[in-house]
């Protein structure tokens, strides 16, 4: 019996790979898929995510992503396995504007003792958007609370002011200022690109709310499309870096159809500059203030499998691992929708003081689809029982 549901496993996955598979000829792939080795193979974190946060505490990882009420799973190592604990919010976000059941991009910081989620509130290609943030004591409660909108564009209080009558409140980042304990939010996306204002000292609202001593911190100007998102910001001594993702994230039909790709590099890629103020001014390697443009790429599609990588974060090294910088990624084997994003990471190494995205040996990543891998497995299982 158990050999049959075996071979049934195997027979249902073989479907699926047909099924899933894109159509797309081999010129049209090579046209559009880079084939760089110049960036290594992510190591897998076996779970389907988009914009993944993931916060260290107590050797668990907890994994937060983008979806209804914003899931919650943790695990012992990044590899998983990946247990659900819950959501951050039990209902629809405080915050009345659409799509309130499925915030985006959310990141989680523990500060003083407490837990802190920042969330966006938006729809495709709209400012109509906000950040909210929610609360608790506990990663493992489940008791979270919903305290509404630190900031919003478009629509909503203090929409009309600057930075947000002409920034985009999605993709808020944390950071503290190591000098002074200063705590700051990183937003924005596409229009002008990324901001950074001061928050209050409960981290639930902005400094001086209708003043906001904001700081124009990464921008497209010479390009009509500014494609620059998903802002983090990281700090190795004597350095603040600031990452973003830079290019189209998603989107890409049902993989069949190459008009429904951007020209290869035009995709998604992880692109950093640094300075050593956490306010800036950010350079890339070449000296390029990311304000004009500029912006070191650290890891881009590769090996013709990795597509579009992006939705970043960066866990600081401590005495078990280095620095390791967390994306989600396509396979350009198995599909194209967000729900077809997986959770990938790489160890970071430090030249010059400039990031580099190193391979390691387990990374369980080849140019085949981890399902054809699995029935590999179940074969192996069925012919040595």
């Amino acid at each position: 019996m158990f050999r049959i549901q075996l071979l049934l496993q195997a027979s249902l996955l073989f479907h699926q790979a047909a099924v899933g598979s894109p159509s797309l000829t081999s010129k049209e792939k090579s046209s559009l898929f880079s084939n760089s080795d110049k960036y290594p193979l992510p190591n897998q974190g076996n779970i389907v995510t988009h914009d993944p946060n993931i916060v260290e505490y107590n050797d668990t990882f907890y994994l937060f992503m983008g979806g209804v009420h914003i899931p919650i799973s943790k695990a012992s190592s990044l590899d998983g396995p990946w247990t659900r604990v819950g959501t951050v919010l039990d209902g629809p976000s405080i915050i009345e504007k659409q799509n309130r059941t499925r915030p985006w991009a959310p990141t989680t910081v523990q500060h003083n003792g407490s837990f802190y989620c920042y969330y966006t509130i938006s729809t495709h290609g709209s400012r109509n958007s906000s950040i909210g943030v929610a609360t608790t004591d506990s990663l493992d409660s489940g008791k979270w609370t919903d305290h509404g909108a630190v900031i919003n564009t478009e629509s909503g209080k203090l929409s009309h002011i600057y930075p947000y009558n002409e920034s985009n409140a999605i993709d808020a980042s944390f950071i503290v200022d190591n000098a002074t304990g200063k705590p700051y939010l990183n937003y924005g996306s596409y229009w002008h690109g990324i901001f950074q204002v001061p928050l209050a000292g409960d981290l639930l609202s902005v400094e001086d709310a209708e003043h906001p001593r904001a700081i124009n911190l990464e921008y497209e100007p010479a390009d009509k499309f500014k494609p620059i998102e998903g802002s983090w910001m990281s700090f190795r001594e004597p350095y603040y870096y600031l990452w973003a993702s830079h290019g189209k994230c998603c989107h890409f039909g049902d993989g069949q159809n190459a008009k429904d790709f951007p020209a290869k590099g035009k995709e998604y890629e992880i692109r950093v500059g640094r300075s050593t103020s956490v306010n800036g001014p950010f350079q890339d390697k070449d000296g390029k203030k990311l304000t004009d443009g500029g912006g070191t790429v650290v890891y881009a599609s590769n090996h013709g499998v990795v597509y579009a990588p992006g939705g970043i974060g960066v866990l600081p090294a401590n005495e078990k691992h280095p620095d390791i910088l967390y994306y989600h990624y396509l396979n350009t084997s198995t599909g194209f929708q967000d729900d077809d994003a997986h959770l990938g990471w790489s160890y970071l190494e430090f030249e010059n003081g400039w990031p580099v995205a190193k391979a390691v040996e387990n990374s369980g990543m080849t140019s085949r689809p981890n399902y054809i891998l699995s029935i590999s497995a179940l074969i192996v299982a069925y012919v040595l029982m």
